[in-house]
């Protein structure tokens, strides 16, 4: 399986369209959002082109290729206009004999991991910044960052998840920062 993970597009379809193209461009088999899709929080200013009714258009129509979990500004509301469900908590995928557990960080995060095996892989969100850490419980910790506000300098971006690589690209598609696995 090769997977596309992005995370935290926050309701800005300009990158929500750059995620989808690049998706398109990677040929992945599943498109993973984990959480943050729609909205921003309040602690934040909104920008001009902030439109989550374009976003929901753009994703509705893929509700057949994106597996989903729900972020700390995902809620009911959002799920109501989404044709996909949103409102997990987390997932868990089988890569190889690893076991992938995805959610958005709010939670289960590096600092407060969820119950989990030497070689397994948490995938997180949340906190806009690319990660790719071996953590000292043997799990490995990977972070797409966000395509709208990355944090701490990180790029603009996504990760493609298969059984032989993490591979973090730029939405142009370059290789920022590569892992095998």
């Amino acid at each position: 399986m090769k997977y596309f993970v992005a995370s935290d597009i926050h309701g800005y379809p300009g990158y929500c369209e750059k995620i989808l193209n690049a998706y398109d461009r990677e040929q992945a088999d599943r498109l993973i959002l984990l959480g943050d899709i729609l909205y921003f929080g309040p602690r934040n200013p909104l920008h001009p082109d902030y439109d989550p009714k374009a976003v929901i258009a753009l994703l509705n129509v893929r509700k057949n290729e994106l597996l989903c979990v729900r972020g700390n500004c995902d809620s009911d509301v959002d799920q109501m206009v989404l044709d996909f469900p949103i409102m997990a908590d987390y997932a868990v995928l089988s890569l190889g004999k690893r076991l992938v557990y995805m959610t958005h960080g709010h939670v289960w995060n590096p600092s407060h991991l969820p119950p989990m095996k030497k070689g397994d892989i948490l995938l997180t969100g949340h906190t806009h910044v690319v990660a790719c850490t071996d953590l000292p419980e043997g799990v490995l910790y990977l972070n797409p960052g966000s395509p709208s506000y990355p944090k701490q300098d990180t790029h603009r971006g996504y990760l493609i998840l298969t059984e032989e690589k993490a591979v973090f690209k730029d939405l142009d598609g370059n290789i920022k920062l590569e892992k095998d696995l």
